[in-house]
């Protein structure tokens, strides 16, 4: 595997654990060629949906794969996209704009299913969903 390093937002993870063959998940054909990030984030809007009895299960699922954590920087950065968003009145969730922040702040490029919002966002990396289909 490359040094590639990839952030995958809570719309992949979602898709790998709805799955029931993982193999036609994104995020198992990506892990083949990139390192699998999330950030603190999508760590906290996965756990909050998660059924208690899975709660061990996936908590040692994230142990395996890399957690960035959502820090001042990027509260930098998700402030002014924030701002930058408003101004042309096309704001988009503030947990996705924390992630972005976080892929920039890192300068690692998002996967995600929500390309509508993420392409918002101005100088954020976002790898093609047919790369990898």
């Amino acid at each position: 595997m490359e040094n590639k390093r990839v952030l995958v937002d809570t719309s992949i993870l979602i898709d790998f654990f709805r799955k029931e063959d993982k193999s036609k998940s994104l995020l198992y054909k990506i892990q083949r060629t990139h390192k699998i990030l999330i950030s603190t984030i999508s760590e906290f809007e996965f756990m909050a949906g998660v059924k208690e009895d899975h709660v061990k299960s996936i908590k040692y699922f994230f142990e395996k794969i890399g957690i960035i954590s959502f820090d001042s920087s990027a509260a930098l950065i998700a402030s002014s996209i924030y701002r930058n968003l408003k101004t042309k009145n096309q704001l988009i969730e503030f947990r996705d704009i924390f992630i972005a922040a976080t892929a920039i702040a890192h300068d690692i490029p998002v996967l995600t299913l929500n390309m509508n919002h993420f392409e918002r966002v101005e100088h954020l990396k976002l790898l093609a969903l047919n790369l990898f289909t």
